[in-house]
């Protein structure tokens, strides 16, 4: 396993831990607004090979909590749940990030307790879930699958979006409020440019219309929330 990136401590990606966040290659979607869009075109170069990354862990032991994985996508990697065993021998929780698309591998990891917390994202509607990701002809039926999983598993979880004013409407929310009917935890995220965003057109909604998707949400999923606004 190649490592990409790797935030060496952080009070943010996971929860209610002291964490480091480590940045695997690849994804399935195209995301026009990805932060880490260098992972998903294979122009980013590996950091450190995984025998590197487990000698920093050894010397992070009673000052880290937990690892968090994230990417690009994460569960594209088949040897992800040998890597996240040898991370949780040593003693840390393992936090996942993924987009849902794989699962299988996410069911997996769950049904032998490889991870602690789950974030998956809600990229968008169904209706409009291809083109927000870059894959417009794109087969939900995985993202549905792990949405399931995720909810009717024993693992603590949370489902996020990030809103672009260009993607997301009222209706969106409707309809992701009724993908996730009673789900535990979801959080809105602002979207915000940055150099590395493949499309530099693309603009945050406002404060406002994030409390009115809140709004909209509230019926069916009332512990939604924003997060970093």
């Amino acid at each position: 396993m190649q490592i990409y990136g790797l935030q060496k401590m952080t009070l943010l990606d996971y929860p209610e831990h002291v964490a480091a966040t480590v940045f695997l290659n690849g994804c399935d979607f195209k995301c026009p607004y990805c932060h880490n869009f260098e992972l998903v075109d294979g122009t980013a170069r590996p950091l450190m090979e995984e025998e590197e990354f487990f000698s920093f862990l050894g010397k992070r032991k009673g000052i880290l909590d937990g690892i968090a994985i994230s990417g690009g996508e994460p569960c594209l990697h088949r040897e992800l749940p040998d890597f996240i065993r040898r991370i949780r021998a040593m003693g840390f929780l393992v936090k996942l990030d993924t987009n849902g698309y794989h699962p299988e591998m996410l069911l997996s990891l769950i049904e032998e307790h490889l991870v602690d917390y789950v974030a998956m994202d809600i990229k968008n509607s169904f209706t409009k879930y291809g083109i927000t990701v870059g894959v417009p002809k794109l087969d939900t039926e995985p993202v549905r699958r792990s949405i399931d999983i995720l909810m009717n598993s024993d693992r603590d979880y949370e489902f996020r979006t990030t809103v672009v004013k260009e993607f997301h409407d009222e209706k969106d929310f409707e309809e992701i409020g009724e993908m996730i009917r009673g789900a535990k935890k979801y959080f809105l995220q602002q979207y915000t440019c940055r150099d590395t965003v493949p499309d530099q057109t693309l603009n945050p909604p406002s404060k406002e219309e994030l409390k009115q998707y809140l709004v909209v949400l509230s019926k069916n999923v009332p512990n939604a929330r924003l997060r970093g606004v």
